[in-house]
């Protein structure tokens, strides 16, 4: 049974840093392409950024030069460094790991940019 668990969410003010960090159980962690989502009240879910198994990286325009996605596989971890952090980027966060589409999805962690 593969579960996702994010952690790392919380208040940050414009400018500022976090980071999120999303812990996989499971089997075969190293072969799943794995992202990381958001969905803001009133929005839909959207990708924010993504890895694929070989390391390949996309990120969305507006997180581009900002955010950087990571990950261990040895770990089973996947990380998400939130930089120069804007109060659009409030919003729940979400980990995603799939072989297919849709995958598996943790429980979200908040990240609140305000002042």
């Amino acid at each position: 049974q593969v579960q996702l668990v994010e952690s790392g969410g919380g208040l940050a003010r414009p400018g500022g840093s976090l980071r999120l960090s999303c812990r996989y159980s499971g089997s075969f962690f190293h072969i799943y392409h794995a992202g990381w989502y958001r969905q803001a009240p009133g929005k839909p879910r959207e990708l924010v950024a993504s890895i694929a198994n070989g390391g390949e990286t996309t990120y969305a325009d507006f997180v581009q030069g900002r955010f950087i996605i990571t990950r261990d596989n040895r770990e089973k971890t996947l990380d998400l460094q939130m930089n120069n952090l804007k109060p659009e980027d409030t919003a729940v966060y979400y980990c995603n790991a799939r072989l297919e589409t849709p995958g598996y999805w943790g429980q979200g962690t908040q990240v609140t940019v305000n002042s």
